[in-house]
């Protein structure tokens, strides 16, 4: 006996077999118990969620002779001539390749003849959105008076180039993306039935890469199987054959974009390339992992949406602890864009080159999300005493020359308690987390009254943070007793801006390597 591939296996038989669709499943259950059954649907949804499986079972039921709530028996003469496919009374037609006017037609004249056995005849026209407008029309006045013991269940992937005097006639359903989990289930499932072994975190990538469509991971799965038949699927094995990455690539390669690292990212782009990995699936994966990275900035509480182990987890929450939101979501801008244009490129990896370049240096574009990227470069160097211009008349670079300004006087002695959470203060910065590690890490630290510290910020988020949500400036404290084991009181203030802190504040993190007298 030929092999059957395993979507085709287990195409659902009843409508409890139907999984991620339970809203629609329920309503044509309850039609069906209720015997208020219409006479056109629509459904409408991306490939691979049940459609046309849906459309098969509804079929049966309205037929069965013995329904059983609401689900055909599958024992009955109906229900086994339709699964066979040798019935009269559903006739299956792809819009694809009969939408002419003479098809349509062909129907019409074939719904004035009742079904000798049965009480419906049920068409069902898959990729209905190719019918020409002709046919449509044709189609038209049939659809919406016919005959009693006629039903239509119209299938499409692209509802929107359906005419509205169609939708207006029809039952609308709308089938969901099957969620990441309920695939991973329903795929651990059938391989307990088939007596095959494979790697959980294999699952939950072939899943993920399915992209909500049960078909498609029943497709991969198939697959993945074959190329490894007889051994256990394990997650590597699965990235070998899908031609994708790890996420331990991702990472690294990100390092090297944070670095600005241009020959590191070629050279891993080599390296992807040459183990013969698949760029798009490559560019759709990394364009995932930095959305999870901005993801993890946006919110404490998003470990239950992002789908990675406890390790992949800390890692990612260091990285995302690396980048500023503006320049991630410039990443992300930029591989979305990769993502439209790769598909049918002729030359993917010099398009991929052209776009890790461009992360590396946002001095080569021109829009808002760039410019931005640059002034915090700029800004970076400033306060390492870094940046060099050019000499008048094309000379040497030499550093330019800061005015001088009055600064405001000396402290005659700092205490203990405040020193010791100076030089901890980049360790306290790096344990906090998001967002309080930005407000942090832009924050000024200075000496208030009673030798208290003072940490200034600018006025807007950073300032509503510390000073109109509760709780945070109290947290604060405590991670500087349990990082200094003293106890430190601390006093946030606001300033409008970086030059008004340097005009009236001391900086303790400029003197706290000083010869400086303790209390």
């Amino acid at each position: 006996m030929s092999y059957t591939a395993l979507y085709r296996k287990f195409r659902p038989g009843r409508f409890e077999d139907v999984k991620g669709q339970e809203h629609i499943v329920t309503t044509l259950q309850n039609q069906i118990k209720a015997d208020r059954i219409g006479h056109a649907y629509l459904f409408c949804g991306t490939r691979g969620t049940g459609k046309t499986s849906i459309a098969k079972i509804f079929a049966r039921a309205v037929n069965c002779e013995h329904p059983v709530e609401g689900s055909p028996c599958g024992e009955c003469a109906s229900c086994k001539a339709i699964a066979a496919g040798v019935s009269m009374n559903v006739i299956e037609i792809d819009a694809a390749s009969n939408n002419g006017v003479d098809n349509i037609r062909e129907i019409v004249e074939e719904v004035s003849y009742s079904p000798a056995e049965g009480r419906f005849k049920v068409y069902i026209i898959d990729e209905v959105h190719m019918l020409s407008i002709g046919a449509f029309n044709a189609l038209l006045k049939t659809l919406e008076e016919p005959p009693s013991y006629v039903i239509f269940i119209l299938a499409t992937t692209e509802v929107h180039k359906i005419p509205i005097t169609i939708l207006s006639r029809c039952q609308r359903y709308d089938f969901r993306r099957i969620s990441i989990e309920t695939i991973a289930d329903r795929l651990r499932e059938l391989m307990e039935k088939e007596q095959v072994q494979v790697e959980e975190k294999a699952l939950r990538y072939i899943a993920k890469t399915a992209d909500g469509s049960m078909r498609d991971a029943l497709s991969l799965l198939d697959q993945c199987i074959a190329f490894h038949f007889g051994q256990e699927l394990t997650y590597d094995k699965a990235l070998d054959v899908l031609g994708a990455v790890d996420t331990e690539v991702f990472s690294r390669l990100l390092r090297h974009v944070a670095g600005r690292e241009v020959t590191g990212c070629i050279g891993l782009l080599e390296e992807i390339v040459m183990q013969g990995r698949e760029l798009t699936q490559f560019v759709t994966d990394f364009t995932w992992y930095l959305r999870n990275l901005l993801l993890l900035q946006s919110s404490d509480d998003i470990e239950d949406i992002i789908d990675v182990s406890s390790d992949n987890l800390l890692r990612l929450k260091e990285e995302a602890g690396m980048l500023e939101t503006e320049t991630l979501m410039r990443y992300i801008r930029i591989f979305s864009e990769l993502s439209g244009q790769i598909k049918y490129a002729p030359q993917k990896r010099i398009l991929i080159e052209i776009a890790l370049i461009k992360l590396c240096r946002p001095d080569m574009e021109r829009d808002i999300g760039s410019v931005t990227e640059r002034v915090r470069l700029i800004e970076e160097q400033l306060e390492n005493g870094v940046v060099a211009v050019a000499a008048p008349g094309g000379g040497e670079r030499v550093p330019p020359q800061a005015p001088a300004k009055e600064r405001p006087p000396l402290p005659k002695a700092i205490s203990e308690d405040v020193q010791a959470a100076v030089e901890r203060w980049q360790d306290i910065v790096a344990n906090a987390d998001m967002p309080m590690k930005q407000y942090l890490k832009e924050a000024r630290l200075s000496l208030g009254g009673d030798s208290r510290l003072l940490v200034v910020v600018e006025d807007g988020l950073a300032s509503d943070y510390f000073l109109r949500q509760e709780g945070h400036k109290e947290l604060l404290e405590q991670m500087l007793a349990d990082m200094t084991g003293r106890e430190i009181d601390v006093t946030v203030q606001t300033v409008p801006d970086r030059e008004t802190f340097e005009q009236s504040y001391v900086d303790l993190s400029q003197l706290i390597h000083m010869e400086i007298e303790e209390e």
